[in-house]
């Protein structure tokens, strides 16, 4: 026996509609949040700033103290011949500090005894000469972007090479490098 089809009805043509919405609505709502904000993790720079201290051919430069709101993110004390944080063999005593300004603006200090060049290059993206600032005495070499985004602080002496880097003006650098003071070596 053949059973009559019986005529669609409004009422399932809804529920059909939700069988294909719902899910749908499910999906948008899960990838249509944004990523949460990280929490950003700190380190505790201060004992690898005491060992490079101790190990650095060099005078090793690092805050005195972090204004409020700053917090160190990044720290490093490699040797020559050891793996650098990204895993290659180090070819300079390098040691490296990156800081998180209490408006989440990142700056870099390095410092790395071989390669000056190389180092400076690398670290300042390549930047053109952009003058010179005083801090603390001590003139230091200006360096810029092709698109003006990054700004560099760079003083060479026959010991070392100090680098300070960042997506900030040359004002925040300064204040920043005033922070900075020779750590002990013991």
């Amino acid at each position: 026996m053949v059973q009559a089809k019986r005529p669609t009805t409004g009422r399932d043509m809804l529920l059909s509609l939700l069988v294909i919405l719902v899910p749908l609505a499910i999906i948008v709502a899960i990838f249509s949040q944004g990523p949460r904000d990280a929490a950003v993790e700190t380190v505790d720079w201060e004992p690898v700033a005491a060992t490079a201290s101790r190990q650095a051919p060099y005078r090793v430069l690092a805050p005195a103290e972090l204004p409020a709101g700053w917090r160190a993110t990044r720290v490093s004390w490699t040797r020559i011949g050891e793996p650098d944080p990204t895993g290659n063999d180090s070819v300079r005593n390098r040691w490296q500090l990156g800081v998180l300004t209490d408006s989440d603006l990142y700056i870099e200090l390095d410092q790395g005894d071989k390669q000056a060049k190389e180092m400076v290059d690398d670290l300042s993206r390549r930047g053109e000469p952009d003058g010179t600032s005083t801090v603390d005495g001590q003139a230091w070499k200006r360096l810029v972007t092709d698109d003006d985004r990054t700004r560099s602080m760079v003083l060479a002496t026959p010991r070392v090479t100090t680098i300070v880097t960042g997506d900030v003006s040359y004002s925040m650098l300064e204040t920043y490098l005033g922070l900075l003071r020779p750590q002990p070596t013991s």
